[in-house]
């Protein structure tokens, strides 16, 4: 059962190039198309059609608009500055209850609902920078021992040792969460 094959193999491989190259110039002109359809979109878009709308300040005097509420810096019962909200709405209640805000919660006040004032404290990391300060002073020392022992390798390397463990202990104290974390707070009266 041999099977003979007859035909010309040069004509295959030149009809499998030109298909090749028919597909290819069938995708460049579809791709031309396309890019033109584009452009005439963007063209249209630009000449004919109002742009997207755009955010825009209008001052209250010109949009004829009441202002919502008024602010104001002022100075608190201490003495410091302080943002004061003149809520319109409030002037116009008659019983002066506060009503509360959409989201179901009071508004935020100083001090508890007796009227008493908030607290105020004072931190103190006085201690903490002694602690910190003698951990460096130590730190000095070693290094200082360090460079006068020249000759006895083991006091050396025990140095070392102390050095490297002051260092951490170091590390870990001289940082501003290690200060918050032991600060000593006082009330002031």
């Amino acid at each position: 059962m041999a099977m003979q094959i007859n035909g010309n193999y040069a004509q295959s491989k030149t009809d499998y190039a030109e298909r090749v190259r028919e597909k290819q110039a069938a995708l460049k002109a579809e791709k031309a198309k396309e890019a033109k359809e584009t452009k005439e979109a963007a063209e249209e878009k630009g000449s004919g059609k109002l742009s997207e709308p755009q955010d825009v300040y209008i001052r209250s005097e010109k949009s004829g608009k009441e202002p919502v509420g008024l602010y104001r810096i002022g100075q608190d019962e201490n003495g410091g500055r302080k943002i004061f909200f003149e809520d319109p709405d409030k002037a116009d209640r008659a019983d002066g209850k506060e009503e509360p805000k959409a989201d179901g919660k009071k508004p935020k006040v100083d001090g508890d609902s007796q009227g008493k004032p908030a607290e105020v404290c004072i931190g103190n990391t006085d201690k903490v920078d002694r602690e910190i300060e003698k951990l460096k002073e130590k730190k000095r020392e070693l290094e200082q021992q360090i460079r006068s022992a020249s000759g006895d390798e083991r006091k050396i390397r025990e140095l070392e040792k102390k050095l490297a463990q002051v260092e951490q202990e170091l590390s870990q104290k001289d940082n501003d969460t290690y200060r918050k974390q032991h600060s000593e707070f006082s009330r002031l009266a």
